[in-house]
């Protein structure tokens, strides 16, 4: 069997679970096969195929992504895509490597994703030209805006008229069926009445009445997406976040979560893209409950990376009740990944902070008392439906910088910036490759302008800078700003050294007492580790070296510190927020290795 036959009777093999009745046929009367035929020719895999390795690792210690809009950096007279590339090359330039920009297209709502456009970048913020160019500097990670699409989309308005492409690119459901348990991130009726040329329809919206989702039952979508995945392929796209993709599947049979046919098509975007690119890389987006969330990984053969979004909210409770109890017990149970995956972790993001990743490992009263807390600290609480009659807080809005300006016993005890601190080095060390949200290496604060003008909770912590601005407060010593872009970048400089944070190095925690969040990192070769240790309260915290179990024949350096450990020690006081990086190794003494 040739290597296009082989290739085409996997991608029918994809194809026959998601589609197949029982007669072989599919949705539009093209056999399965035929499907795959023309899957082929749309991504260009008759012309080239690329072999991809079984569990190959595209990623060491060196990687570190940043999260930003196109438009989060601006200065007169010039394009913001523009903006950010020189912002990038000049200030990160060596310190991160990837770069997720934000929905970039045309668009009518939710900063970005309700797509009118996906072919098209928005002429304000630039060109592909300009996307591009940033490509070819970064590893660049697009949104594949893949559950919904605008309202004022081309196919939403031939949908309208009945005609193709869109007539039949939608849901439409009887509204007299009880639909309440159906899973909805939001508090807006789940059916949108549209008048179309054949009547009023009730058209199924997820997420708002401009957001509407596609009907991926039809073939004509998943095509019409892969021409889009091409499409960002050629312009130099090398990550691809699957936005909202647990929703894709509709059946109101059931709760239309997480359903086979979703993890059926995600299984065949990886088919795709990595036989096209050996190194492209899937990342789904599922702001769900935990284990549903790295059910996402599937056997190594569906997403690459899965977001680790259970941290944010775990650490920002850890950190403001000084307690690290849920975090430890929440990172005991993260099975390690397998080769070929990785967690991505993030502590803040454009959407806020979600809670639904905590259910279960947060009680009610733990999240009710963070979510106070935030709104004590100036931030927002966005709702979600439960069912007719109830809702619960479904995601904190807030900057990150604000949301750890306070803890629950104290107002202000002038320790905000070691707690910050603290959880950048935290999430720099666990298992798992870091992004930082450009608000967040700003230490942006509240846009609460922003949120009012908008009236969207999420925008207090979507800020636009002025680049002269910026580069005011990041110059001024005396400057939170300037503080905490230095730090950071001083951070991601040491974690890029150690081979012991390569993203699938073998993790073990600790268990040093409810004020100690200690976990160890070991390379696969073994030649590094590395003892992380963590002080979350507000009080000074001796860590006894006999405790964790190191080895005191070895020579041991403290890497944040920048100093070898005295032979005689016995024991380390840590400061209030103050994190410790022990290896057995000097990291100006070791080679960047891309061994785990």
């Amino acid at each position: 069997m040739t290597a296009i036959e082989h290739l085409t009777s996997r991608i029918k093999a994809h194809l026959d679970s998601i589609y197949c009745d029982s007669h072989g046929t599919s949705f539009i009367n093209l056999t399965t096969e035929q499907l795959a035929h023309e899957i082929i020719t749309l991504m260009r895999l008759d012309e080239f195929i690329a072999t991809p390795q079984p569990h190959h690792n595209p990623w060491t210690q060196q990687d570190a992504l940043l999260i930003t809009y196109s438009d989060s950096i601006k200065t007169d007279g010039e394009v913001p895509l523009k903006t950010l590339r020189d912002f990038l090359r000049a200030n990160l330039t060596g310190y991160i490597n990837g770069v997720h920009i934000l929905p970039f297209f045309p668009w009518s709502s939710d900063d970005g994703f309700a797509v009118i456009d996906y072919l098209q970048v928005n002429e304000g913020h630039g060109s592909w030209n300009d996307i591009s160019a940033i490509a070819n500097d970064f590893n660049l990670m697009t949104d594949l805006v893949i559950n919904h699409c605008s309202s004022r989309s081309r196919w939403f308005d031939n949908y309208k008229k009945g005609l193709e492409p869109g007539a039949s690119y939608f849901i439409d459901i009887d509204p007299s069926l009880d639909l309440s348990h159906i899973t909805r991130p939001r508090t807006s009726p789940l059916l949108r009445p549209t008048e179309t040329v054949n009547g009023t329809k009730n058209v199924w919206c997820t997420f708002s009445h401009d957001q509407v989702d596609l009907d991926f039952s039809n073939p004509k979508v998943l095509l019409e997406f892969i021409k889009i995945i091409r499409f960002y392929l050629d312009r130099g796209a090398l990550i691809f976040r699957l936005d909202a993709v647990a929703f894709l599947w509709k059946d109101i049979t059931t709760h239309s979560v997480n359903l086979p046919q979703t993890h059926e098509i995600i299984r065949l975007i990886r088919t795709l893209v990595e036989h096209c690119n050996t190194e492209a890389i899937i990342i789904t987006e599922t702001n769900i409950p935990n284990r549903e969330n790295i059910s996402y990984f599937g056997n190594a053969n569906e997403a690459h990376m899965v977001y680790n979004f259970s941290l944010p909210p775990l650490l920002l409770h850890t950190l403001t009740s000084g307690n690290a109890t849920a975090l430890k017990h929440w990172l005991m149970s993260m099975p390690p990944a397998q080769a070929g995956t990785a967690y991505l972790n993030f502590i803040a993001s454009h959407d806020g902070i979600g809670l639904r990743p905590v259910e279960g490992l947060l009680s009610d009263a733990q999240t009710q008392s963070l979510a106070q807390l935030m709104e004590r600290n100036g931030g927002k609480i966005s709702w979600r439906s439960v069912d007719a009659n109830h809702m619960k807080p479904y995601e904190l809005n807030i900057a990150l910088w604000d949301a750890l300006k306070s803890t629950q016993t104290s107002e202000d005890d002038q320790l905000q910036l070691e707690r910050f601190i603290s959880a950048h080095t935290i999430m720099l060390a666990i298992e798992g490759i870091p992004a930082i949200y450009i608000h967040s290496l700003f230490a942006t604060t509240n846009d609460y302008a922003r949120a009012q003008n908008t009236g969207h909770n999420r925008a207090i912590n979507r800020h636009q800078w002025d680049l002269q601005q910026l580069h005011t407060v990041l110059e001024d010593e005396k400057s939170h700003h300037s503080a905490v872009f230095q730090r950071i970048k001083h951070l991601l400089t040491i974690r890029k050294g150690q081979p012991a944070f390569h993203p699938n190095a073998t993790q073990f925690t600790l268990h040093l007492g409810e004020s100690i969040f200690a976990f160890w990192r070991q390379c696969s070769n073994r030649v590094q580790s590395i003892f992380c240790l963590n002080n979350i309260s507000d009080q000074i915290q001796t860590v006894t070296l006999s405790d964790i179990n190191l080895i005191t024949l070895d020579a041991w350096w403290d890497l944040l510190g920048d100093q070898a450990l005295a032979p005689d020690t016995t024991e380390i006081t840590l400061a209030p927020y103050q994190s410790v990086w022990l290896s057995n190794q000097n990291y100006h003494q070791i080679a960047p290795s891309g061994e785990p």
